[in-house]
């Protein structure tokens, strides 16, 4: 029973903490401005003028005037499904509908200095299935909340050259909810389940992980105006070190309905409920009693490189190149209240996004704009799961922005992720390190995505 603990909580706070690792992949977030949002995330060089250089380009604050305050959100409504291969069963992910506000100010000091403030969530969605998938083993419900508070300052170093910096401060909530299967479960020495004839997938135990974490990094950027109409720009988002500490797994007893037989190997009264049996390992000094745990993760650091043409008076075209240096992802150690150390292996690998975006001014009040991006998938193949069903990615967007009065700004976009469907695993197979030979089915995944940013100029 201790081993069983051991495996269980790992999964928990493997599919709980990873999540929260995964910037522009999976459970990130980039949306962080509909300007930015209507082109694809483009505009490293030249960021939109509604405070969210903050997180784009620390150094675009610049230009702010007296004060630039915009606020918005943006609405993400997943859908995603797995079809198993022996059974050709599909089931969809629970309908939920997510809301990810930002806030950025932003003001010009004068002599060439700019300061600001962003508030803004990257990490912000829910997986969340049936409690009767095949793969609530695994994970049922993985959710990630995450607020980031960067202050940020910028100079005009030559007249042709701005930098920018800020150091960014993150809050982080975790919670994973999976069930626990008696059929693998060691009952006692030698003994499974399974070798009772308990039939695989009979749920004994829910459990509830939730944990809080903090970080601090930093965000640099830099922008060259080389040319009247071409600038460039690079972003560095440096790496975070995020300890988990204490964890609370809430372990709750289900009932199995089994009625043992005479002479069952637990030397009780035929006619005996299981339940009844494993009741104990839920109170005193049970293995199944609420645990803590912790754990120790590395954000990995990314950079990112932009191009704006100013293609005519009114058009601009944008093109970002976003590195993210996932090989820091390798194996994640756990550390229990009274358990062994567990390490789970992750071998994420590197990822790079291309993306493309354009803005045309329809007229002095009115911009339009388009955008698409394409990037692979930090995940490999053996560790596609219920908790993080990760795949390579097409995006496409579209935006309008309109100038309401000299001070007030709107802007609207839609985003469309279309993910591309990834062979995954609700099930371990009984290894330490699975391997693509337990992948069991296919996961599909898409999400449209609607976001509003008001702008205010002092």
């Amino acid at each position: 029973m201790r081993r069983f603990l051991v495996w269980m909580a790992a999964g928990c706070l493997a599919g709980a903490a990873a999540p929260a690792g995964l910037a522009a992949q999976g459970y990130g977030i980039y949306e962080h401005g509909t300007c930015m949002m209507g082109r694809a995330g483009t505009g490293t060089a030249s960021p939109c003028a509604d405070g969210s250089a903050i997180f784009f380009n620390p150094a675009g604050i610049l230009g702010s005037g007296r004060g630039t305050l915009g606020a918005g959100v943006t609405y993400i409504g997943p859908t995603g499904s797995f079809t198993n291969d022996a059974t050709g069963e599909t089931t969809t992910l629970e309908d939920l509908k997510f809301y990810i506000p930002h806030l950025y100010f932003a003001r010009d000091l004068g002599g060439g200095y700019a300061a600001g403030l962003g508030i803004f969530a990257p990490y912000g969605l829910t997986t969340e299935w049936p409690t009767t998938f095949e793969g609530r083993f695994i994970g049922y419900r993985s959710e990630i909340q995450g607020i980031y508070i960067q202050p940020t300052f910028a100079a005009q170093v030559t007249s042709t050259v701005k930098v920018g910096g800020g150091i960014d401060f993150s809050m982080v909530k975790v919670n994973l909810r999976q069930r626990a299967d008696v059929f693998s479960t060691t009952l006692a020495p030698g003994l499974t389940g399974g070798n009772l004839g308990i039939p695989e997938g009979t749920d004994f135990a829910d459990i509830n992980l939730q944990g809080d974490a903090t970080g601090i990094g930093f965000n640099l950027g830099v922008i060259w105006q080389a040319h009247p109409r071409v600038a460039l720009g690079a972003r560095y988002l440096s790496q975070q070190e995020i300890y988990v500490n204490k964890a609370d797994a809430d372990i709750t007893q289900i009932s199995t309905g089994i009625i043992l037989a005479p002479g069952n190997p637990f030397g009780v009264p035929g006619g005996t409920p299981l339940d009844a049996v494993l009741a104990g390992q839920f109170t005193g000094t049970g293995a199944l009693v609420d645990q803590t745990g912790s754990t120790k993760l590395t954000f990995p650091d990314q950079l990112v490189f932009g191009v704006t043409v100013k293609a005519t008076d009114r058009l601009n075209v944008l093109a970002d190149v976003q590195w993210v240096h996932w090989t820091k992802f390798e194996t994640l150690a756990l550390q229990f209240e009274r358990l062994p150390q567990r390490i789970i292996r992750e071998d994420y690998e590197n990822t790079i996004g291309f993306r493309l975006g354009s803005e045309y001014m329809v007229t002095d009040k009115y911009t339009a704009r388009l955008g698409f991006l394409s990037h692979g998938a930090a995940a490999p193949a053996q560790t596609v799961t219920p908790n993080l069903p990760e795949g390579p990615r097409t995006e496409y967007t579209a935006g309008f922005g309109a100038t309401i009065t000299p001070k007030i700004h709107v802007d609207l976009a839609y985003q469309y992720i279309d993910q591309a469907d990834r062979r995954g695993r609700t099930r371990d197979g009984g290894l330490a390190v699975p391997t693509t030979a337990v992948n069991n089915g296919l996961y599909k995944f898409s999400a449209h995505l609607f976001g509003a940013t008001f702008t205010y100029k002092f």
